[in-house]
Protein backbone atom coordinates (compact mmCIF):
# COMPACT_ATOMS: atom_id res chain seq x y z
CA UNK A 1 0.00 0.00 0.00
CA UNK A 2 1.58 3.76 -0.52
CA UNK A 3 2.59 5.60 2.33
CA UNK A 4 0.01 7.21 4.74
CA UNK A 5 -1.03 10.63 3.93
CA UNK A 6 0.33 10.32 0.47
CA UNK A 7 -1.34 7.30 -1.19
CA UNK A 8 -5.09 8.52 -0.65
CA UNK A 9 -4.35 11.96 -2.61
CA UNK A 10 -4.48 11.94 -6.78
CA UNK A 11 -1.73 12.90 -8.52
CA UNK A 12 -2.48 17.11 -9.01
CA UNK A 13 -3.45 18.10 -12.55
CA UNK A 14 0.09 19.06 -14.08
CA UNK A 15 1.92 17.09 -11.93
CA UNK A 16 3.43 15.37 -14.67
CA UNK A 17 4.73 18.39 -16.17
CA UNK A 18 6.27 19.48 -12.91
CA UNK A 19 7.80 16.89 -12.55
CA UNK A 20 9.08 16.18 -15.89
CA UNK A 21 11.02 19.66 -15.66
CA UNK A 22 12.38 18.62 -11.93
CA UNK A 23 13.43 15.07 -12.54
CA UNK A 24 17.41 14.36 -13.37
CA UNK A 25 18.39 13.11 -16.67
CA UNK A 26 19.20 9.54 -15.76
CA UNK A 27 14.96 9.30 -14.33
CA UNK A 28 13.49 10.65 -17.47
CA UNK A 29 9.59 11.00 -17.23
CA UNK A 30 6.79 9.32 -18.49
CA UNK A 31 5.32 10.82 -21.85
CA UNK A 32 3.05 13.75 -21.54
CA UNK A 33 1.04 13.96 -24.18
CA UNK A 34 0.08 18.15 -22.71
CA UNK A 35 3.64 19.13 -22.92
CA UNK A 36 4.29 17.71 -26.10
CA UNK A 37 1.87 20.44 -27.75
CA UNK A 38 5.08 22.16 -29.36
CA UNK A 39 6.28 18.82 -30.66
CA UNK A 40 3.32 17.69 -32.38
CA UNK A 41 4.54 19.44 -35.96
CA UNK A 42 7.75 18.12 -36.10
CA UNK A 43 6.39 14.45 -35.06
CA UNK A 44 4.14 12.49 -37.52
CA UNK A 45 0.85 11.66 -36.66
CA UNK A 46 0.74 7.61 -35.63
CA UNK A 47 -2.07 5.39 -37.68
CA UNK A 48 -4.80 4.24 -36.02
CA UNK A 49 -4.51 0.50 -34.99
CA UNK A 50 -6.73 -0.88 -37.89
CA UNK A 51 -6.53 -4.64 -36.80
CA UNK A 52 -7.30 -5.97 -33.22
CA UNK A 53 -3.86 -7.50 -32.92
CA UNK A 54 -2.52 -3.68 -33.55
CA UNK A 55 -5.52 -2.43 -31.14
CA UNK A 56 -4.47 -4.64 -28.82
CA UNK A 57 -0.90 -3.76 -28.78
CA UNK A 58 -1.87 -0.12 -28.63
CA UNK A 59 -3.80 -0.19 -25.03
CA UNK A 60 -1.09 -2.47 -24.01
CA UNK A 61 1.69 0.47 -24.42
CA UNK A 62 -1.29 3.04 -23.23
CA UNK A 63 -0.95 1.59 -20.02
CA UNK A 64 2.24 0.29 -20.23
CA UNK A 65 4.58 3.42 -21.34
CA UNK A 66 7.80 2.70 -20.35
CA UNK A 67 7.70 -1.24 -21.17
CA UNK A 68 10.29 -0.98 -23.57
CA UNK A 69 12.75 0.73 -21.22
CA UNK A 70 13.56 -2.53 -19.78
CA UNK A 71 16.77 -3.23 -21.17
CA UNK A 72 18.03 0.84 -21.19
CA UNK A 73 19.50 2.61 -18.37
CA UNK A 74 20.04 1.88 -14.98
CA UNK A 75 17.55 4.72 -14.17
CA UNK A 76 15.09 3.67 -16.56
CA UNK A 77 14.84 -0.24 -15.54
CA UNK A 78 14.44 1.19 -12.26
CA UNK A 79 10.68 3.07 -13.76
CA UNK A 80 9.75 -0.17 -15.87
CA UNK A 81 10.08 -2.18 -12.14
CA UNK A 82 8.18 0.11 -10.30
CA UNK A 83 5.38 -0.07 -13.41
CA UNK A 84 5.38 -4.07 -13.10
CA UNK A 85 5.58 -3.98 -9.49
CA UNK A 86 2.56 -1.15 -9.05
CA UNK A 87 -0.10 -3.64 -11.25
CA UNK A 88 0.65 -6.78 -8.49
CA UNK A 89 -0.59 -8.13 -5.30
CA UNK A 90 3.05 -8.77 -3.64
CA UNK A 91 3.75 -4.78 -3.77
CA UNK A 92 1.96 -4.61 -0.16
CA UNK A 93 4.66 -7.13 1.03
CA UNK A 94 7.66 -4.39 0.62
CA UNK A 95 8.95 -2.68 3.56
CA UNK A 96 8.37 0.73 4.68
CA UNK A 97 11.33 2.28 2.56
CA UNK A 98 10.55 0.37 -0.49
CA UNK A 99 7.09 1.31 -0.47
CA UNK A 100 8.01 5.08 0.16
CA UNK A 101 10.41 4.91 -3.32
CA UNK A 102 8.03 2.71 -5.28
CA UNK A 103 5.43 5.41 -4.65
CA UNK A 104 7.74 8.43 -5.34
CA UNK A 105 8.58 6.99 -8.53
CA UNK A 106 4.91 6.44 -9.63
CA UNK A 107 3.81 10.11 -8.62
CA UNK A 108 6.65 11.39 -9.82
CA UNK A 109 6.68 9.45 -13.70
CA UNK A 110 2.80 9.27 -13.14
CA UNK A 111 2.69 5.99 -13.62
CA UNK A 112 -0.86 3.71 -14.01
CA UNK A 113 -1.88 2.42 -10.71
CA UNK A 114 -4.39 0.12 -12.09
CA UNK A 115 -2.62 -1.03 -15.93
CA UNK A 116 -3.39 -3.41 -18.54
CA UNK A 117 -3.25 -7.02 -17.16
CA UNK A 118 -0.11 -8.77 -18.72
CA UNK A 119 -1.53 -11.89 -18.36
CA UNK A 120 -5.18 -10.73 -19.75
CA UNK A 121 -2.94 -9.46 -22.27
CA UNK A 122 -0.96 -12.67 -23.41
CA UNK A 123 -3.92 -14.66 -23.39
CA UNK A 124 -5.71 -12.12 -25.89
CA UNK A 125 -2.59 -12.27 -27.88
CA UNK A 126 -3.11 -15.94 -28.28
CA UNK A 127 -6.75 -15.95 -29.44
CA UNK A 128 -5.13 -13.08 -32.32
CA UNK A 129 -2.67 -15.87 -33.47
CA UNK A 130 -3.42 -18.30 -35.94
CA UNK A 131 -5.54 -19.13 -38.72
CA UNK A 132 -9.53 -19.03 -39.75
CA UNK A 133 -11.12 -21.54 -41.62
CA UNK A 134 -10.28 -19.40 -44.79
CA UNK A 135 -6.41 -19.10 -44.18
CA UNK A 136 -6.53 -15.90 -42.77
CA UNK A 137 -4.63 -14.39 -40.19
CA UNK A 138 -6.63 -13.84 -37.17
CA UNK A 139 -5.02 -10.74 -35.81
CA UNK A 140 -5.75 -8.82 -39.32
CA UNK A 141 -9.10 -8.64 -38.10
CA UNK A 142 -10.98 -5.44 -37.92
CA UNK A 143 -12.62 -4.64 -34.74
CA UNK A 144 -16.19 -5.34 -36.43
CA UNK A 145 -15.19 -8.55 -37.62
CA UNK A 146 -13.34 -9.76 -34.77
CA UNK A 147 -16.53 -8.70 -32.25
CA UNK A 148 -18.81 -10.83 -35.24
CA UNK A 149 -16.20 -13.97 -34.69
CA UNK A 150 -17.24 -14.06 -30.75
CA UNK A 151 -20.44 -13.33 -30.97
CA UNK A 152 -19.90 -16.87 -33.44
CA UNK A 153 -17.94 -18.01 -30.74
CA UNK A 154 -20.49 -17.39 -28.05
CA UNK A 155 -23.49 -19.05 -29.92
CA UNK A 156 -21.25 -22.16 -30.21
CA UNK A 157 -20.85 -22.34 -26.66
CA UNK A 158 -24.55 -21.84 -25.73
CA UNK A 159 -25.68 -24.42 -28.65
CA UNK A 160 -22.47 -27.07 -26.47
CA UNK A 161 -24.47 -26.42 -23.01
CA UNK A 162 -27.89 -27.16 -24.87
CA UNK A 163 -26.67 -29.75 -26.16
CA UNK A 164 -25.37 -31.08 -22.99
CA UNK A 165 -28.38 -30.78 -21.51
CA UNK A 166 -30.17 -32.63 -24.59
CA UNK A 167 -27.99 -35.80 -23.58
CA UNK A 168 -28.49 -35.63 -19.61
CA UNK A 169 -32.56 -35.58 -20.38
CA UNK A 170 -32.14 -38.19 -22.35
CA UNK A 171 -30.02 -40.56 -19.70
CA UNK A 172 -32.36 -39.44 -17.56
CA UNK A 173 -35.40 -41.54 -19.81
CA UNK A 174 -33.04 -44.14 -20.03
CA UNK A 175 -32.62 -44.76 -16.27
CA UNK A 176 -36.28 -44.37 -15.91
CA UNK A 177 -36.68 -40.69 -13.67
CA UNK A 178 -39.50 -39.08 -12.90
CA UNK A 179 -40.29 -35.44 -12.82
CA UNK A 180 -40.52 -34.38 -9.14
CA UNK A 181 -42.82 -31.45 -9.71
CA UNK A 182 -45.54 -32.99 -12.32
CA UNK A 183 -44.86 -37.34 -11.17
CA UNK A 184 -44.57 -37.93 -15.10
CA UNK A 185 -41.58 -40.18 -16.42
CA UNK A 186 -39.09 -38.41 -17.99
CA UNK A 187 -39.61 -38.61 -21.74
CA UNK A 188 -37.89 -36.35 -25.19
CA UNK A 189 -40.65 -35.88 -27.74
CA UNK A 190 -39.46 -36.28 -31.23
CA UNK A 191 -39.56 -31.99 -31.34
CA UNK A 192 -36.81 -32.19 -28.94
CA UNK A 193 -35.04 -35.15 -31.30
CA UNK A 194 -35.56 -32.73 -33.89
CA UNK A 195 -34.66 -29.84 -32.23
CA UNK A 196 -31.38 -31.65 -31.49
CA UNK A 197 -30.22 -32.41 -35.16
CA UNK A 198 -30.60 -28.96 -36.11
CA UNK A 199 -29.29 -27.77 -32.97
CA UNK A 200 -25.51 -30.04 -33.88
CA UNK A 201 -25.68 -29.35 -37.71
CA UNK A 202 -25.49 -25.61 -36.73
CA UNK A 203 -22.67 -26.63 -33.84
CA UNK A 204 -20.75 -28.22 -36.85
CA UNK A 205 -21.47 -25.28 -39.65
CA UNK A 206 -19.78 -23.02 -36.57
CA UNK A 207 -17.01 -25.25 -35.47
CA UNK A 208 -16.42 -25.39 -38.81
CA UNK A 209 -16.42 -21.26 -39.75
CA UNK A 210 -14.15 -20.58 -36.56
CA UNK A 211 -11.87 -23.64 -36.61
CA UNK A 212 -11.61 -25.05 -39.95
CA UNK A 213 -11.37 -28.93 -40.59
CA UNK A 214 -7.98 -29.31 -39.45
CA UNK A 215 -7.67 -30.84 -35.75
CA UNK A 216 -11.25 -31.40 -35.49
CA UNK A 217 -12.95 -34.42 -36.24
CA UNK A 218 -15.19 -35.06 -39.24
CA UNK A 219 -19.03 -34.98 -38.40
CA UNK A 220 -21.05 -36.87 -40.60
CA UNK A 221 -24.93 -37.38 -40.54
CA UNK A 222 -24.93 -40.25 -38.34
CA UNK A 223 -22.44 -38.67 -36.19
CA UNK A 224 -24.71 -35.80 -35.56
CA UNK A 225 -27.87 -37.59 -35.22
CA UNK A 226 -28.55 -37.93 -31.01
CA UNK A 227 -30.66 -40.94 -32.48
CA UNK A 228 -26.91 -42.71 -32.70
CA UNK A 229 -25.17 -42.16 -29.48
CA UNK A 230 -25.59 -44.85 -28.11
CA UNK A 231 -23.55 -46.60 -31.20
CA UNK A 232 -20.07 -47.24 -31.28
CA UNK A 233 -19.35 -47.82 -35.03
CA UNK A 234 -16.75 -50.69 -36.26
CA UNK A 235 -14.40 -48.76 -38.55
CA UNK A 236 -12.77 -51.24 -41.28
CA UNK A 237 -9.15 -50.41 -41.31
CA UNK A 238 -7.68 -51.38 -44.52
CA UNK A 239 -4.43 -52.99 -44.45
CA UNK A 240 -0.78 -50.50 -44.78
CA UNK A 241 0.50 -50.10 -48.28
CA UNK A 242 -2.67 -52.12 -50.03
CA UNK A 243 -2.22 -52.12 -53.82
CA UNK A 244 -5.63 -51.40 -54.60
CA UNK A 245 -7.11 -49.41 -51.43
CA UNK A 246 -10.90 -48.22 -52.21
CA UNK A 247 -11.22 -44.50 -52.10
CA UNK A 248 -14.75 -44.83 -50.19
CA UNK A 249 -16.39 -41.13 -49.55
CA UNK A 250 -16.31 -40.02 -46.23
CA UNK A 251 -20.10 -40.46 -45.86
CA UNK A 252 -20.34 -43.92 -47.43
CA UNK A 253 -17.57 -44.86 -45.00
CA UNK A 254 -19.29 -43.52 -41.94
CA UNK A 255 -22.32 -45.59 -42.97
CA UNK A 256 -21.11 -48.71 -43.12
CA UNK A 257 -19.21 -48.17 -39.44
CA UNK A 258 -22.64 -48.00 -38.16
CA UNK A 259 -24.25 -50.89 -40.32
CA UNK A 260 -21.51 -53.23 -39.11
CA UNK A 261 -21.67 -52.33 -35.79
CA UNK A 262 -26.04 -52.81 -35.86
CA UNK A 263 -25.57 -56.13 -38.05
CA UNK A 264 -23.19 -57.45 -35.09
CA UNK A 265 -25.82 -56.53 -32.62
CA UNK A 266 -28.37 -58.08 -34.73
CA UNK A 267 -30.46 -55.07 -34.35
CA UNK A 268 -33.59 -54.79 -36.35
CA UNK A 269 -35.13 -51.58 -35.64
CA UNK A 270 -36.84 -48.79 -37.26
CA UNK A 271 -33.36 -46.94 -37.12
CA UNK A 272 -31.39 -49.97 -38.67
CA UNK A 273 -33.91 -49.66 -41.29
CA UNK A 274 -33.65 -46.25 -42.88
CA UNK A 275 -30.23 -46.87 -42.36
CA UNK A 276 -30.09 -49.67 -44.85
CA UNK A 277 -32.16 -46.90 -47.08
CA UNK A 278 -29.70 -43.80 -46.45
CA UNK A 279 -26.52 -46.78 -47.94
CA UNK A 280 -28.75 -47.85 -50.71
CA UNK A 281 -28.44 -44.15 -52.11
CA UNK A 282 -25.19 -44.06 -51.41
CA UNK A 283 -24.80 -47.69 -53.25
CA UNK A 284 -27.54 -49.41 -54.80
CA UNK A 285 -25.42 -52.24 -55.32
CA UNK A 286 -24.72 -53.20 -52.24
CA UNK A 287 -25.88 -57.01 -51.48
CA UNK A 288 -25.24 -57.14 -48.21
CA UNK A 289 -27.40 -54.11 -47.38
CA UNK A 290 -30.26 -55.06 -49.14
CA UNK A 291 -30.25 -59.11 -47.21
CA UNK A 292 -30.16 -56.93 -43.83
CA UNK A 293 -32.96 -54.66 -44.95
CA UNK A 294 -34.63 -57.85 -45.87
CA UNK A 295 -33.80 -58.76 -42.27
CA UNK A 296 -35.43 -56.13 -40.59
CA UNK A 297 -38.67 -55.95 -42.65
CA UNK A 298 -38.82 -59.36 -41.89
CA UNK A 299 -38.24 -59.37 -37.91
CA UNK A 300 -40.09 -56.42 -37.48
CA UNK A 301 -43.17 -58.03 -39.30
CA UNK A 302 -43.45 -54.93 -41.91
CA UNK A 303 -46.38 -54.63 -44.23
CA UNK A 304 -44.51 -56.30 -47.59
CA UNK A 305 -46.42 -54.19 -49.77
CA UNK A 306 -45.31 -51.22 -48.58
CA UNK A 307 -41.52 -52.12 -48.97
CA UNK A 308 -42.52 -53.06 -52.71
CA UNK A 309 -43.92 -49.73 -53.37
CA UNK A 310 -40.69 -47.85 -51.99
CA UNK A 311 -38.81 -50.70 -53.95
CA UNK A 312 -40.54 -49.29 -57.38
CA UNK A 313 -38.80 -46.08 -57.55
CA UNK A 314 -35.40 -47.39 -56.68
CA UNK A 315 -35.60 -49.65 -59.38
CA UNK A 316 -36.86 -47.62 -61.87
CA UNK A 317 -33.42 -45.03 -60.68
CA UNK A 318 -31.22 -48.25 -61.05
CA UNK A 319 -32.44 -50.26 -64.21
CA UNK A 320 -29.31 -52.40 -64.41
CA UNK A 321 -28.96 -53.38 -60.88
CA UNK A 322 -29.56 -57.00 -59.71
CA UNK A 323 -29.70 -56.27 -56.08
CA UNK A 324 -33.01 -54.84 -56.07
CA UNK A 325 -34.67 -57.84 -58.08
CA UNK A 326 -33.33 -60.34 -55.68
CA UNK A 327 -34.53 -57.90 -52.74
CA UNK A 328 -38.35 -58.44 -53.97
CA UNK A 329 -37.67 -62.37 -54.82
CA UNK A 330 -37.59 -62.74 -51.17
CA UNK A 331 -40.29 -60.06 -50.57
CA UNK A 332 -43.00 -61.67 -52.86
CA UNK A 333 -41.27 -65.19 -51.33
CA UNK A 334 -42.50 -64.41 -47.92
CA UNK A 335 -45.66 -62.75 -48.60
CA UNK A 336 -46.90 -65.12 -50.93
CA UNK A 337 -48.51 -67.87 -48.46
CA UNK A 338 -50.46 -64.78 -47.02
CA UNK A 339 -52.20 -64.35 -49.95
CA UNK A 340 -52.06 -67.95 -51.25
CA UNK A 341 -55.74 -69.11 -50.08
CA UNK A 342 -56.71 -65.68 -51.05
CA UNK A 343 -57.44 -66.03 -55.01
CA UNK A 344 -59.00 -62.13 -55.35
CA UNK A 345 -56.40 -61.02 -53.48
CA UNK A 346 -53.40 -63.06 -55.17
CA UNK A 347 -54.53 -62.45 -58.44
CA UNK A 348 -54.71 -58.53 -57.32
CA UNK A 349 -50.83 -58.61 -56.70
CA UNK A 350 -50.16 -60.57 -59.69
CA UNK A 351 -51.81 -57.72 -61.75
CA UNK A 352 -49.74 -55.23 -59.91
CA UNK A 353 -46.50 -56.69 -60.04
CA UNK A 354 -47.34 -57.00 -64.18
CA UNK A 355 -48.26 -53.40 -64.43
CA UNK A 356 -44.98 -52.71 -62.63
CA UNK A 357 -42.58 -54.58 -65.22
CA UNK A 358 -44.76 -53.36 -67.69
CA UNK A 359 -43.84 -49.66 -66.30
CA UNK A 360 -40.28 -50.36 -66.26
CA UNK A 361 -39.89 -53.19 -69.29
CA UNK A 362 -41.09 -49.43 -71.10
CA UNK A 363 -38.19 -47.85 -70.07
CA UNK A 364 -35.19 -50.96 -70.98
CA UNK A 365 -37.43 -53.46 -73.28
CA UNK A 366 -34.75 -56.40 -72.71
CA UNK A 367 -33.21 -55.91 -69.34
CA UNK A 368 -32.16 -59.57 -68.38
CA UNK A 369 -33.11 -59.72 -64.51
CA UNK A 370 -36.85 -58.13 -65.19
CA UNK A 371 -37.37 -60.94 -67.51
CA UNK A 372 -35.56 -63.33 -65.33
CA UNK A 373 -37.88 -62.09 -62.14
CA UNK A 374 -41.06 -62.10 -64.43
CA UNK A 375 -40.57 -66.13 -65.39
CA UNK A 376 -40.24 -66.66 -61.96
CA UNK A 377 -43.26 -64.45 -60.99
CA UNK A 378 -45.54 -66.28 -63.31
CA UNK A 379 -44.41 -69.30 -61.61
CA UNK A 380 -44.71 -68.53 -58.43
CA UNK A 381 -48.01 -66.75 -58.49
CA UNK A 382 -49.19 -69.44 -60.79
CA UNK A 383 -50.37 -67.24 -63.73
CA UNK A 384 -50.04 -69.50 -66.25
CA UNK A 385 -53.03 -69.27 -68.01
CA UNK A 386 -53.66 -65.72 -67.29
CA UNK A 387 -54.80 -64.21 -70.76
CA UNK A 388 -53.30 -60.46 -69.85
CA UNK A 389 -49.89 -62.16 -69.31
CA UNK A 390 -49.97 -63.74 -72.75
CA UNK A 391 -51.61 -60.55 -74.33
CA UNK A 392 -48.65 -58.31 -72.65
CA UNK A 393 -46.01 -60.28 -74.83
CA UNK A 394 -47.81 -59.86 -77.85
CA UNK A 395 -47.91 -56.05 -77.13
CA UNK A 396 -44.09 -56.25 -76.30
CA UNK A 397 -43.48 -57.99 -79.82
CA UNK A 398 -45.76 -55.99 -81.68
CA UNK A 399 -43.49 -53.03 -80.51
CA UNK A 400 -40.77 -54.74 -81.40
CA UNK A 401 -40.71 -57.93 -83.60
CA UNK A 402 -36.62 -58.41 -82.65
CA UNK A 403 -37.42 -58.63 -78.79
CA UNK A 404 -36.02 -62.18 -78.33
CA UNK A 405 -36.31 -61.79 -74.57
CA UNK A 406 -40.54 -61.23 -75.50
CA UNK A 407 -40.21 -64.81 -77.62
CA UNK A 408 -38.54 -66.48 -75.14
CA UNK A 409 -41.27 -65.19 -72.17
CA UNK A 410 -43.74 -66.00 -74.43
CA UNK A 411 -42.49 -70.09 -75.40
CA UNK A 412 -41.65 -70.14 -71.37
CA UNK A 413 -45.60 -68.74 -70.35
CA UNK A 414 -47.01 -71.52 -73.19
CA UNK A 415 -45.00 -74.60 -72.96
CA UNK A 416 -44.67 -74.90 -69.09
CA UNK A 417 -48.23 -74.54 -68.08
CA UNK A 418 -48.36 -77.22 -65.97
CA UNK A 419 -52.07 -77.36 -67.58
CA UNK A 420 -50.86 -77.79 -71.36
CA UNK A 421 -47.17 -79.82 -70.80
CA UNK A 422 -45.91 -82.88 -68.40
CA UNK A 423 -45.42 -81.50 -64.80
CA UNK A 424 -41.53 -82.39 -63.48
CA UNK A 425 -38.43 -82.12 -65.62
CA UNK A 426 -39.15 -85.20 -67.42
CA UNK A 427 -38.76 -83.21 -71.03
CA UNK A 428 -36.47 -80.47 -71.49
CA UNK A 429 -37.02 -77.36 -73.64
CA UNK A 430 -36.33 -78.86 -76.64
CA UNK A 431 -37.81 -82.18 -76.34
CA UNK A 432 -41.02 -83.22 -77.49
CA UNK A 433 -44.23 -83.30 -74.66
CA UNK A 434 -46.62 -85.34 -75.90
CA UNK A 435 -49.40 -83.58 -73.21
CA UNK A 436 -48.78 -80.56 -75.39
CA UNK A 437 -52.52 -79.70 -77.17
CA UNK A 438 -52.56 -79.95 -80.90
CA UNK A 439 -54.75 -76.46 -80.99
CA UNK A 440 -51.79 -74.84 -78.85
CA UNK A 441 -49.35 -75.72 -81.29
CA UNK A 442 -51.08 -74.44 -84.68
CA UNK A 443 -52.17 -71.40 -82.42
CA UNK A 444 -48.70 -70.68 -82.02
CA UNK A 445 -47.37 -72.03 -85.24
CA UNK A 446 -49.59 -69.25 -87.34
CA UNK A 447 -48.50 -66.77 -84.60
CA UNK A 448 -44.98 -66.92 -85.57
CA UNK A 449 -45.84 -67.03 -89.06
CA UNK A 450 -47.19 -63.92 -89.11
CA UNK A 451 -44.50 -61.98 -87.29
CA UNK A 452 -41.76 -63.82 -89.27
CA UNK A 453 -43.46 -61.97 -92.11
CA UNK A 454 -43.11 -58.81 -91.10
CA UNK A 455 -39.67 -59.64 -90.75
CA UNK A 456 -38.28 -62.51 -92.76
CA UNK A 457 -34.43 -61.86 -91.77
CA UNK A 458 -35.48 -61.61 -87.76
CA UNK A 459 -34.28 -64.93 -86.01
CA UNK A 460 -35.99 -64.59 -83.06
CA UNK A 461 -39.28 -65.93 -85.31
CA UNK A 462 -37.60 -68.72 -86.60
CA UNK A 463 -36.34 -69.62 -83.83
CA UNK A 464 -39.38 -70.09 -82.01
CA UNK A 465 -41.33 -71.34 -85.00
CA UNK A 466 -38.81 -74.45 -84.96
CA UNK A 467 -39.23 -74.89 -80.98
CA UNK A 468 -43.08 -74.87 -81.04
CA UNK A 469 -42.95 -77.86 -83.43
CA UNK A 470 -40.08 -79.68 -81.87
CA UNK A 471 -42.49 -78.89 -78.26
CA UNK A 472 -45.37 -80.42 -80.42
CA UNK A 473 -43.42 -83.51 -81.67
CA UNK A 474 -43.80 -81.94 -85.60
CA UNK A 475 -41.22 -82.62 -88.42
CA UNK A 476 -39.99 -79.50 -89.69
CA UNK A 477 -41.28 -80.54 -93.15
CA UNK A 478 -44.75 -79.58 -92.22
CA UNK A 479 -43.88 -75.91 -92.32
CA UNK A 480 -41.69 -76.61 -95.72
CA UNK A 481 -44.78 -74.09 -98.34
CA UNK A 482 -43.80 -71.88 -95.78
CA UNK A 483 -40.27 -71.25 -95.50
CA UNK A 484 -40.31 -71.70 -99.46
CA UNK A 485 -42.03 -68.43 -99.56
CA UNK A 486 -38.55 -66.19 -98.65
CA UNK A 487 -36.54 -68.69 -101.14
CA UNK A 488 -37.00 -68.47 -104.85
CA UNK A 489 -35.06 -69.98 -107.93
CA UNK A 490 -32.47 -71.53 -106.09
CA UNK A 491 -29.26 -72.32 -107.69
CA UNK A 492 -30.75 -70.78 -111.09
CA UNK A 493 -27.74 -68.02 -111.28
CA UNK A 494 -27.38 -64.49 -109.63
CA UNK A 495 -30.36 -63.26 -111.53
CA UNK A 496 -32.80 -65.76 -110.95
CA UNK A 497 -31.95 -66.20 -107.22
CA UNK A 498 -33.77 -64.70 -104.78
CA UNK A 499 -33.61 -65.70 -100.95
CA UNK A 500 -35.42 -63.44 -98.67
CA UNK A 501 -34.17 -64.92 -95.24
CA UNK A 502 -31.16 -66.70 -94.67
CA UNK A 503 -33.08 -68.20 -91.77
CA UNK A 504 -35.45 -69.69 -94.29
CA UNK A 505 -32.80 -71.27 -96.53
CA UNK A 506 -31.30 -73.11 -93.09
CA UNK A 507 -34.45 -74.23 -92.59
CA UNK A 508 -35.15 -75.67 -95.47
CA UNK A 509 -31.76 -77.39 -95.29
CA UNK A 510 -33.13 -79.37 -92.42
CA UNK A 511 -36.25 -79.67 -93.99
CA UNK A 512 -35.00 -81.52 -97.62
CA UNK A 513 -32.59 -83.37 -95.22
CA UNK A 514 -35.16 -84.58 -93.56
CA UNK A 515 -37.10 -85.85 -96.41
CA UNK A 516 -33.81 -87.60 -97.98
CA UNK A 517 -33.43 -84.83 -100.55
CA UNK A 518 -29.28 -84.35 -99.43
CA UNK A 519 -28.61 -82.77 -102.63
CA UNK A 520 -31.02 -80.23 -102.35
CA UNK A 521 -30.24 -79.40 -98.50
CA UNK A 522 -26.19 -79.26 -99.99
CA UNK A 523 -27.09 -76.64 -102.55
CA UNK A 524 -29.16 -74.35 -99.78
CA UNK A 525 -25.95 -75.09 -97.39
CA UNK A 526 -23.65 -74.02 -99.99
CA UNK A 527 -25.50 -71.03 -101.34
CA UNK A 528 -25.51 -70.01 -97.45
CA UNK A 529 -21.58 -70.03 -97.35
CA UNK A 530 -20.87 -68.40 -100.90
CA UNK A 531 -23.54 -65.54 -100.80
CA UNK A 532 -26.27 -65.79 -98.44
CA UNK A 533 -23.95 -65.75 -95.16
CA UNK A 534 -20.72 -65.95 -96.15
CA UNK A 535 -19.46 -64.96 -92.67
CA UNK A 536 -20.21 -67.94 -91.09
CA UNK A 537 -19.03 -70.16 -93.73
CA UNK A 538 -16.52 -72.78 -92.15
CA UNK A 539 -20.10 -73.44 -90.42
CA UNK A 540 -21.73 -74.50 -93.07
CA UNK A 541 -19.02 -76.35 -94.85
CA UNK A 542 -19.15 -78.63 -91.48
CA UNK A 543 -23.17 -78.68 -91.71
CA UNK A 544 -22.30 -79.85 -95.59
CA UNK A 545 -19.97 -82.64 -94.45
CA UNK A 546 -22.38 -84.01 -92.26
CA UNK A 547 -24.87 -85.00 -94.92
CA UNK A 548 -22.60 -87.81 -95.92
CA UNK A 549 -22.42 -86.62 -99.32
CA UNK A 550 -19.16 -87.78 -101.64
CA UNK A 551 -18.70 -84.85 -103.23
CA UNK A 552 -18.71 -82.58 -100.20
CA UNK A 553 -16.29 -85.16 -98.28
CA UNK A 554 -14.21 -85.01 -100.93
Amino acid sequence: MPPKGKAAQKPKAGSCAATTTTTKPSAPAAPDNNNNNNNASKQPEKEKPSTVAELSRYHFELCHPFEGKRSTTQADQLVWLASRLVTRLPVRFLGAKGQKDLWKTVNEHSLPARGFNLRKYKKRQQQHKGVDSRGRDIGEYTAKEWGIRQEKRVTLSCLQLQSQRFRELRDRQKRGFVDCQTGDQVLVTDSEYTEEKQRRREMERLSRELYGAEGMARQGKLALDPEWDDVVPIVMEDPENGLAAIAYSPDYAEAMSYLRAVMSAKEYSPRSLKLTEYIINLNPAHYTVWLFRAANIFAMKLPIPDEITWLNQIALENLKNYQIWHHRNLLVEHYHPSIASDPPALASFATSEREFLTQILAEDTKNYHVWSYRSWMVGKLGVWGNPEELRSTEELIEQDVRNNSAWSHRFYLVFSDPENCTPGEKYAATEADPKVPGEIVDREVAYAEEKIRLAPQNQSGWNYLRGVLVKGGRRLSSVREFAEEFVKGLGEGEEGEEVRSSHALDLLAEVYKELGERERADLCLRRLMEKWDRIRGGYWQWRREGLGLAEVAA
